[in-house]
């Protein structure tokens, strides 16, 4: 089963993120205000009622008035029909005395669990089912009587819960309707301020989307102005990755560019003594048209070593501790026997132990190079110099020698591409563009000095790496 080409699986978009957990906690928040409103509500309610009962029941007190051993109760009809005049909230009353005998009222009310004290100013509150239905009580006792016969009359209002939640629920609804009201504004405010608040976003997808080809207009920075922080960021983000893809996309036209103009004259000078050779009888001309072809196929595979050379010396590289002293001494032994064959004095006079951060392939390319140039243009008889010192906070790695040198013209286009100042066979103008190129991957720079009395001197100027003692 093929999973690469299976589509990765898209999570919620960020929009939807945000109102998720910006509108959850206000949905919370809105249920944990609902739940308090209800218990502050109901908490009113609860007070409401008990301060309506303990004032009917003290009322009702005052109705029953002790006359000698006995009771007068002044409790008029009227005043009955007024406690019991709304049907839905039912409302009883019961006088009895001693505690238990019924006088007045219903008789089904029932007693508290708890002992009353005669005579308190406050009313016992207590909740209890009549009927099956749940209803508030309050209780008064009072002492009447004389000091031989002593008797006690309780009191007792009872009325239903129906006003007590028909009040809470007015209460909710009038707290919790505005706090809907805010809940719903405050979400549309959300909304609109994240809709707001992405448009740099849509505006980046749209500017990346509109670039389908991979040309290097496509893969110009983008612009944003007036987006937050975070989108900026975004979009530095996004502007180094399309500089280095067009940096590597204009590294790689280069290349392509420089190898078809190069390798076009090499490669019909081949194919042209090639054809020459085929048409020659005479095995002296053929060995020489032959020895023709070589010099074209050796000055092509040279060509092609030092644009790829060049083309590697573009790419990313990883900069590490590296004694170019030591590096130098290995190089120029390398070189010494071919400058033995070619009769020139390669000397190295250098210090010890100079640390740089660079690419050992790299440094070895640079001084190769250089001192290849120096043993092909210096002449016979002649010396090449390889030399390296601290400068400053540098490292200077030189390639000096004492040949015809160049003329002062000449000196600043020797690092160009493709340019030449001799006629000498075997070159193709590239080696110093790549020594300067390995200097600024390395932090450093490349320079040319005319040598006196004569000569040449070429310098690579690298930074010193400063090691931190142990």
């Amino acid at each position: 089963m093929n999973t690469a080409a299976q589509p990765a699986r898209q999570g919620l978009s960020l929009k939807r993120q945000l109102l998720l957990w910006l509108l959850l906690p206000q949905l919370v928040l809105f249920l944990v205000g609902g739940a308090l409103a209800y218990r502050i509500a109901l908490s009113y309610a609860e007070k409401a009622t008990d301060q309506s009962l303990t004032q009917s029941v003290r009322s009702l007190a005052r109705q029953v008035k002790p006359i000698g051993s006995g009771l007068l109760i002044d409790f008029p009809r009227a005043a009955q029909d007024i406690i019991e005049q709304d049907p839905q909230d039912r409302v009883s009353y019961m006088v009895s005395s001693p505690p238990g005998r019924f006088l007045l009222g219903n008789a089904h009310l029932p007693a508290p669990a708890i002992t009353v004290a005669a005579n308190s100013r406050d009313a016992l509150l207590y909740t209890t089912t009549i009927d099956g239905k749940p209803m508030r009580l309050a209780l008064l006792e009072l002492d009447y009587g004389d000091a031989n016969t002593p008797q006690r009359l309780r009191v007792q209002v009872a009325k239903s819960l129906v006003m007590q939640q028909r009040l809470t629920r007015e209460l909710v609804d009038d707290m919790l309707a505005p706090l809907l009201l805010l809940v719903a504004l405050m979400s549309l405010l959300v909304y609109g301020g994240i809709s707001r608040g992405l448009q740099p976003l849509t505006r980046l997808q749209a500017q990346l989307g509109n670039r389908d080809s991979p040309s290097l207009q496509a893969l110009s920075p983008i612009e944003l102005t007036q987006a937050p922080q975070e989108v900026h960021a975004l979009a530095m983000a996004v502007n180094q990755l399309l500089s280095a893809v067009r940096r590597s996309l204009s590294q790689e036209k280069r290349f392509l560019n420089d190898a078809a103009h190069q390798l076009r004259t090499p490669l019909a000078g081949l194919i042209s003594q090639t054809e020459l050779a085929l048409t020659e009888s005479e095995p002296q001309a053929l060995r020489a048209r032959l020895n023709k072809v070589l010099s074209g196929a050796q000055r092509s595979a040279h060509l092609v070593h030092q644009l790829l050379s060049l083309a590697r010396n573009e790419v990313e590289i990883k900069l590490q501790p590296l004694d170019v002293a030591e590096l130098a001494r290995d190089v120029a032994r390398e070189w010494t026997p071919r400058a033995v064959k070619l009769n020139i004095d390669l000397g190295y006079d250098g210090a010890d132990h100079l640390m740089v951060a660079g690419e050992a392939l790299l440094l070895h390319e640079a001084l190769s190079n250089l001192i290849d140039n120096a043993l092909t243009y210096a002449g016979t008889g002649s010396e090449v110099t390889l030399s390296a010192r601290p400068q400053q906070d540098q490292v200077v790695l030189e390639v000096q020698d004492n040949g015809v040198g160049l003329p002062a013209e000449d000196l600043p286009h020797v690092f160009d591409r493709f340019w030449r100042a001799s006629e000498l066979p075997g070159g193709c103008g590239l080696s110093l563009a790549i020594v300067k190129e390995i200097a600024l991957r390395h932090g450093g720079s490349a320079v040319v000095l005319a040598a006196l009395p004569h000569g040449l001197r070429v310098q690579l100027l690298l930074p010193r790496f400063e090691e931190t003692p142990k």
